[in-house]
């Protein structure tokens, strides 16, 4: 099965940046998710194992707690802990590879370092219209996850047969994560040949799942009781529905980062329903509303979150924000879900 995706120029183009690079960092998105640093940790694995490099993974500000258990995670460094660190680190960067965004703009406060860096860019992405400068765009909104993108990046490059769990590990939960476990964007008979691969490395994939959607404390559970029983607004005529996480709600129920992960795909095991919208109040910033949108079949919440929320994504799964209060965030996502009644009702 054909897994390449680069152009022999731009394999040479890679190849030769890696080899000629002693400083080399790797970054993610801001509020990383399984995919975006299974993405980072095992391209670093990568170039550990097939170059011999030792390259920096930073993130611009922490992730999850279920995704703690990862291998090598204690290596990658915060740009909200460690600016001056950071900082310094791009300054010696030779190359710099921006894995799970396509803007500049999705790292938040470390933007104007990695904008005022002057190593040549290397983008791995799979999301929609794609606008980071960069030396090398590897992008390709068909694929599953980033995730996907580096698997292949390395395995066109060579050298798979030399890596192991530390790598392979990542990649799985990157991919596992960016698909809700292989339930949506995920029918390409490439991802299933890459998982064989992957497995070859002795992984235990169920494991894998349990540390990722088995892994919650009792208040989170709870929680999420909490939500579906007495904030879930559900238009059964629509076949769409919204809820909403405030701050209050998160400090009644000791709420740590990750405790709603997977949580918008829930409503969409009601019979018939489309559309599933989450609000969350963040936990800091005042009148800052993080949205979650998750839909099946044709219907597109990309177009949604484009046209209401500030944001953009995938077909069937995208994220935005607001800036407004929780009532006014409820409002807006009422409206959207009116405004594309007519295709919902069909």
């Amino acid at each position: 099965m054909d897994l390449n995706i680069l152009s022999e120029e731009e394999l040479v183009r890679l190849d030769d940046l890696i080899r000629s690079s002693e400083q080399i960092v790797i970054t993610g998105h801001s509020r990383p998710d399984g995919d975006a640093l299974g993405a980072c940790l095992g391209w670093a694995e990568y170039l550990r194992v097939h170059y011999g490099k030792e390259p920096k993974v930073i993130m611009p500000n922490g992730f999850p707690d279920f995704l703690h258990w990862l291998p090598l995670n204690e290596r990658v460094m915060r740009y909200d802990k460690h600016p001056d660190e950071v900082k310094q680190l791009f300054d010696k960067a030779q190359v710099v590879f921006c894995i799970d965004y396509n803007s500049l703009s999705r790292v938040d406060a470390m933007e104007d370092v990695l904008t005022q860096c002057g190593a040549p860019r290397v983008m791995f992405d799979h999301h929609l219209d794609p606008n980071l400068p960069a030396e090398i765009s590897v992008s390709h909104s068909d694929m599953s996850s980033s995730s996907e993108v580096v698997f292949r990046v390395a395995w066109q490059l060579g050298g798979f047969e030399d890596l192991d769990k530390k790598f392979a590990v990542p990649i799985y939960c990157g991919m596992m994560t960016d698909t809700g476990g292989f339930t949506y964007n995920s029918s390409r008979p490439e991802l299933y040949f890459i998982i064989c691969q992957l497995l070859t490395k002795r992984i235990d994939k169920d494991k894998i799942y349990r540390n990722v959607f088995n892994n919650y404390s009792q208040w989170a559970i709870r929680l999420r009781g909490y939500l579906m029983s007495q904030k879930l607004n559900v238009f059964e005529d629509l076949h769409a529905s919204f809820y909403t996480l405030t701050r209050q709600n998160m400090l009644d129920y000791h709420f740590v980062r990750g405790d709603a992960e997977g949580l918008v795909n829930e409503p969409l095991r009601i019979k018939g329903m489309k559309v599933s919208i989450a609000l969350r109040e963040d936990d800091r910033v005042d009148n800052k509303i993080w949205v979650s949108l998750r839909s099946v079949d044709n219907f597109s919440v990309e177009e949604m979150s484009k046209r209401f929320f500030n944001g953009g994504g995938h077909l069937n799964a995208s994220g935005g924000q607001l800036s407004c209060s929780v009532e006014e965030a409820e409002r807006i996502a009422r409206e959207a879900i009116l405004f594309y009644a007519e295709e919902l009702k069909r």
